[in-house]
């Protein structure tokens, strides 16, 4: 899914004060890596990751993995910080109204 210009500015501004859920390391991107995103996408639906300096990794290269692995949109990247969004398919969460 596509978000538009004015979607991504609203998650945007909920990922602003978010803490990073995801972190890839010298391990870079394996299955288990996957496995926990694709939880923290379901539980919460826009979820903050950070690569650390021991991966080989860039933020825009982990995030492109990341985001095509788990059928996520990248909604921002900022230095070692990448932001993700996909809808959860969970009826027990408070789902992001996107505009």
């Amino acid at each position: 899914m596509a978000l538009t210009g004015k979607q991504v500015r609203q998650l945007r501004s909920l990922a602003h004060h978010l803490n990073p859920e995801i972190y890839i390391g010298r391990g870079d991107i394996n299955e288990g890596l996957i496995e926990q995103t694709e939880e923290s996408l379901e539980a919460h639906e826009l979820i903050k990751c950070a690569v650390q300096d021991g991966s080989g990794l860039t933020a825009r290269e982990a995030a492109s993995i990341l985001a095509g692995e788990t059928g996520s949109d990248v909604v921002q990247i900022i230095g070692h910080r990448f932001s993700l969004y996909r809808a959860s398919s969970r009826k027990d969460i408070d789902k992001i109204e996107l505009a």
